[in-house]
């Protein structure tokens, strides 16, 4: 072998070595929903079938999906939208930073995001972007649980307040807090109908009512 195709041997393994080895997250919130959108042939997905409630590192393929990443067998994790990536704002911006430790890179398609320029270096357009997407999510969800309060406060002087049931699991801020009730309460405020917004966020009826008496 001359010096030549020893040169280009090297040089065709640091090309291989410096490729991503990308994988695609994907979080749908039951096992009837319909995945076919998001699937990427012939690419390495992880695939959870689960509530948006759960934290990422408590998913079942989201631990597979860290585990390779650790051993860097993943560089590159592709999602179809940064929501799928937890489950409220400080979750998804703990997964974020935890990939990023492990130089992943974290694309997201619909808000058009990677977190690693090409180079490897810190993305600090896409950083300042998350962030600020992430503190307007926290402001948006206090403003919810200072209008919740409120209306404790005036239904409880109507003496109409009756309150949770004893026994009840989740308090109001936790049921708020979900992804689907975040969903339908963005819809409400937007105008939509009751019947609209069930549609739109692809919900219950009687969860919209729901939703609709607690804001």
């Amino acid at each position: 072998m001359d010096t030549k195709e020893v040169l280009d041997l090297e040089v065709y393994a640091e090309q291989v070595s410096t490729q991503p080895k990308v994988a695609y997250y994907i979080r749908v919130s039951t096992a009837e929903q319909n995945i076919d959108r998001q699937v990427v042939k012939d690419e390495k997905m992880f695939i959870d079938k689960c509530s948006g409630s759960i934290k990422f590192s408590e998913r079942k393929e989201a631990k597979k999906l860290l585990n390779e990443c650790i051993k860097g067998l993943v560089n590159e994790v592709r999602v179809h939208s940064i929501d799928r990536l937890g489950r409220n704002t400080i979750d998804i911006m703990q997964t974020i930073q935890k990939l990023t430790d492990l130089n992943v890179n974290v694309i997201s398609d619909k808000e058009g995001l990677r977190t690693l320029n090409s180079d490897g270096t810190i993305n600090t357009v896409s950083k300042m972007m998350v962030g600020i997407l992430g503190t307007l999510a926290e402001f948006e969800l206090n403003r919810i649980k200072e209008r919740q309060r409120e209306g404790i406060v005036k239904a409880k002087i109507k003496g109409s307040f009756k309150g949770r049931k004893a026994g009840s699991k989740e308090d109001d801020d936790k049921f708020l807090s979900k992804a689907k009730v975040q969903t339908v309460i963005r819809h409400l405020k937007n105008g939509e109908s009751i019947r609209r917004s069930a549609l739109l966020s692809k919900a219950s009826i009687s969860l919209v009512q729901k939703v609709k008496k607690m804001i």
